[in-house]
């Protein structure tokens, strides 16, 4: 169970939010909420936990603390929830009135960030009754605690005890509680002796002592009490997966700033941990930080969504989609521009126009990183004022003259030889490799003269957008250093040329020649594949 879009209006934070997931190609395994303290991420977490007391009927449409103001952005207003999930499932409340289209109990488990516990304190059994089925001891709000922890032990506790009498041998016994959580550490903490955690045995509360948690960390056997605040979390966490997942095998899980007391390098070992092999794959993990490690991590993973609350305004309506990964920008709310460079010292970073991003990173171009621009205009920017970062935009409307002058005025920035990506990817020398490559023919003469005549329909079109175009060229305006600007004459010389290499420089493939059947059903990442395109790529960054 994956939810692909989450609307809610006059909750929490939100006037109107909805963070729709629909663009991406597969549902997303992991949810990353990133945003400075205080930018709503756990009002999305109040949401599920509310669905979760709906669906479980644990809340009542009419009880004070669904009539309270703690989820009414407006007391005056209802509000409203919409989960929608990949398997055609959904979930809608707006108060009164509740529509749970076959949403199961156990859809939903969360964790509020109030988890810590600094030292046991239980000295008997059986003090406390839970359903771990039914998952009542969790908390009611996000800012209430979660007291789940010592629960967890006796339930372990009780289970190895089953097992024992149950004639089950040590090795499965440490196989099914105790090797589950080695192993994890090993993966977080790293296996070298100095480093290496392990958990050694497990004894419950009993004749008025508090329970017995035994750890060897490097050379030495400790207690728990003895260990880190994020050690301390990170078995936390385990040790409630391990005894609760049997529960939740189709899920959507939300675990609020798991990150706590750990590293950079701990917290991206631990959210990796937790998500390939601690949360079954057809459930979905939604979790919030500011971290970098659990940022570099979902920056990095293919089925991993990252949602940027960071400087919105959440009093008029938002809608969220995934940022784009390799983006720049999502490092910023964790470490400083300065700090990024340092990160990848040795490495060219190249920041590109938005989408073209991830065509330019598949390329795996020599000691070269590229990050995600919003637009021209951004990458411009962004190469003008920080003297770590190149850019490379697209040519667009510009004489050669005009190209060669801004390449030498801006030694950061580097333009395409053609209008767009576009260009490249449809150019009939990249489409004859390609087809070619799949042993299919290609004619490339046909396809030239089919531009050419789309060329020919469209050249009005493409005069009206010429001069608009050119006016938003951000280095057009710059006082210093000044750029050639010819006039927009050349660029129409250039367009109405017989030769096809001068025209196509300056033809807009991205909007025009689309219906050409030899461009029809053809996926751009495959174009960005072929030695031709790379070796171009490669060429324009030489300038």
């Amino acid at each position: 169970m994956k939810i692909t879009k989450l609307e809610l209006k006059n909750f929490k934070r939100f006037d109107d939010l909805t963070i729709d997931l629909t663009s991406l190609a597969e549902p997303a395994k992991l949810v990353l909420l990133i945003g400075t303290n205080g930018s709503g991420k756990s009002s999305v977490f109040d949401a599920f936990e509310y669905v979760n007391k709906l669906v479980r009927s644990d809340i009542k449409i009419n009880d004070d603390l669904s009539k309270s103001s703690y989820y009414n952005k407006n007391t005056k207003k209802k509000y409203e929830i919409d989960v929608t999930f990949n398997d055609d499932r959904s979930f809608h409340s707006n108060f009164f009135l509740v529509n749970n289209n076959e949403i199961p109990d156990n859809a939903f488990y969360g964790r509020t960030s109030f988890r810590q516990v600094p030292k046991l304190t239980r000295t008997a059994s059986g003090q406390v009754s839970v359903s771990f089925e039914k998952d009542s001891d969790r908390p009611k709000t996000f800012i209430d605690y979660d007291n789940r922890f010592e629960n967890d032990i006796e339930k372990i506790s009780s289970s190895i005890l089953t097992d024992l009498f149950g004639q089950n041998s040590t090795q499965q016994i440490l196989e099914s509680y105790i090797n589950p959580i080695n192993r994890a550490f090993e993966n977080i903490f790293g296996a070298e002796d100095g480093l290496r955690i392990r958990l050694l045995s497990i004894k419950p509360p009993l004749d008025g002592k508090i329970a017995e948690i035994l750890f060897q960390k490097g050379n030495s056997n400790i207690q728990y009490d003895y260990l880190s605040s994020g050690e301390k979390e990170i078995f936390n966490i385990l040790l409630d997966l391990l005894v609760r997942k049997e529960y939740f095998q189709d899920a959507v899980y939300f675990l609020d700033e798991i990150d706590l007391h750990l590293n950079t390098a701990l917290q991206k070992n631990l959210l990796k941990e937790i998500t390939e092999n601690w949360v079954p794959n057809i459930c979905q993990l939604w979790t919030a930080s500011h971290s970098l490690g659990f940022i570099e991590y979902a920056n990095a993973t293919e089925n991993a969504a990252i949602i940027d609350f960071d400087n919105l305004n959440f009093d008029v309506p938002q809608v969220i989609l995934p940022s784009t990964k390799n983006n720049a920008d999502i490092f910023e709310i964790a470490v400083s521009k300065e700090f990024l460079a340092n990160i990848f010292e040795g490495k060219t970073l190249v920041f590109s126009e938005n989408t073209d991003t991830s065509l330019y990173n598949n390329l795996k171009i020599k000691d070269t990183i590229f990050l995600v621009g919003r637009n021209k205009a951004d990458v411009f920017f962004k190469t003008k004022n920080n003297a770590n970062y190149n850019g490379l935009i697209d040519r667009d409307y510009l004489t050669d003259e005009e190209r060669n002058s801004v390449l030498t005025a801006y030694k950061k920035l580097y333009i395409l030889d053609y209008y767009s990506i576009e260009n490249y990817l449809y150019h009939p020398d990249n489409l004859e490799e390609f087809y070619h490559s799949k042993g299919n023919e290609f004619d490339k003469t046909g396809y030239m003269a089919s531009i050419k005549n789309e060329r020919k329909l469209v050249r009005d079109k493409i005069l009206l957008g010429i001069l608009r175009a050119r006016e938003s060229y951000s280095f057009f305006r710059e006082e210093k250093p000044k750029v050639i600007r010819t006039d927009e004459e050349m660029i129409l010389q250039m367009l109405d040329a017989d030769d096809f290499e001068t025209f196509y420089k300056v033809f807009p493939a991205k909007d025009y020649g689309t219906g050409i059947k030899e461009r029809q059903n053809l996926n751009p990442a495959d174009l960005a594949k072929t030695k031709w395109f790379k070796a171009k790529i490669e060429e324009v960054l030489k300038k």
